[in-house]
């Protein structure tokens, strides 16, 4: 899990690098921990040629699903314009574990809010809180 905090008016994607860059996965046998993920899910806010881009350059699989406003001006453009990004609607279902997640961290009060003047320790409670949720989940 990685988790970035940004000011509130700035965009998620702004973001995106930096949130990869953070991810480390760890292997089931001894060794480093894994720092690309095998595939990223995203909502429409993170469909850019730039994102794309990065995580075609890293051998990251992408499904994320292209904004409306794309679709005229990559078609616009002719064959500069390029064949729509792929898309996996089964795979892109996953998603709302995401949403789900989010929902769940904003019943806890001080996260919904945000009380904590500073940076650090807002970002301590949402750690915090998600350590709550994690162990709260039944053992499967």
């Amino acid at each position: 899990m990685s988790i970035v905090l940004t000011p509130g008016n700035a965009h998620d994607a702004t973001a995106f690098t930096q949130v990869l860059d953070e991810i480390r996965i760890p292997r089931i046998t001894t060794g480093r921990p894994r720092t690309a993920p095998t595939r990223v899910l995203g909502d429409n806010a993170y469909s850019s040629r730039a994102i794309r881009h990065l995580l075609r350059r890293r051998g990251i699989a992408a499904t994320i699903p292209e904004r409306r406003d794309q679709v005229p001006n990559r078609r616009r453009r002719g064959s500069l314009g390029g064949r729509p990004p792929a898309f996996n609607k089964e795979i892109y279902r996953d998603r709302n574990v995401v949403e789900r997640c989010f929902a769940h961290l904003k019943q806890f009060r001080a996260i919904a809010t945000r009380f904590d003047k500073l940076a650090t320790r807002y970002r301590a409670g949402v750690v915090l809180a998600s350590l709550v949720l994690w162990l709260r989940e039944p053992t499967r």
